[in-house]
């Protein structure tokens, strides 16, 4: 996990983890099978490390206690987000994440089919908005910064204000109130779902 989150699963090869580990390459394969072996629990370990609600919890609560906790654990592990989308089946923490969010929905009186949308609707926005931000590769908030003023000072603004007033909002300073832009997507969210639930 540590060498993948420094330097992203392509610099994970069985010979720089034995390496890692003291051992010689071919020891690793007396306890996984092969590097997908390990991609699998590599992926089983980040789902859970996500914060599941307690029993009783109400779902509007519960499902975004989820999500947050799903956004954060991908967003320390920036490799996890594609990785979660390959695999091809899901591993028992993935299975119970899973299972966590559609009992939420199942016993708060959602029909199937609203369950379903739902259920896709939340991993959606969990995963695109990772995969967005990963995509991005910024950098630090300060880097950002640097970049947006840079941008800014060839940007011709008379052609294009509204860009201009957008990166100057991202410059300045955030209101402590400011829950982030995931965040205030997942209770939209959440809200156009409240709409739906049963009488």
């Amino acid at each position: 996990m540590t060498l993948a989150d420094a330097e992203g699963v392509e610099g994970l090869t069985m010979r720089r983890l034995a390496a890692e580990l003291g051992v010689e390459a071919m020891t690793i394969y007396y306890h996984v099978p092969n590097k997908d072996g390990i991609l699998d629990a590599l992926v089983e370990r980040v789902i859970a490390e996500i914060q599941l609600p307690e029993p009783g919890t109400d779902w509007r609560t519960g499902l975004r206690q989820i999500a947050l906790s799903a956004y954060e654990a991908l967003a320390r592990h920036r490799w996890a987000p594609r990785m979660m989308l390959g695999r091809r089946g899901p591993g028992p923490m993935r299975l119970r994440y899973m299972d966590t969010i559609l009992a939420i929905l199942a016993d708060a009186g959602f029909e199937p089919t609203v369950a379903d949308h739902a259920y896709h609707a939340l991993e959606g926005h969990v995963m695109g908005f990772t995969l967005w931000e990963v995509g991005m590769n910024l950098g630090t908030r300060e880097e950002i910064q640097a970049l947006g003023r840079a941008f800014l000072a060839q940007l011709p603004v008379e052609t294009y204000p509204s860009v201009a007033a957008h990166i100057e909002h991202h410059l300045a300073p955030r209101r402590p109130d400011d829950p982030g832009s995931f965040a205030f997507g997942l209770d939209l969210l959440l809200d156009g779902l409240a709409r739906l639930t049963p009488a």
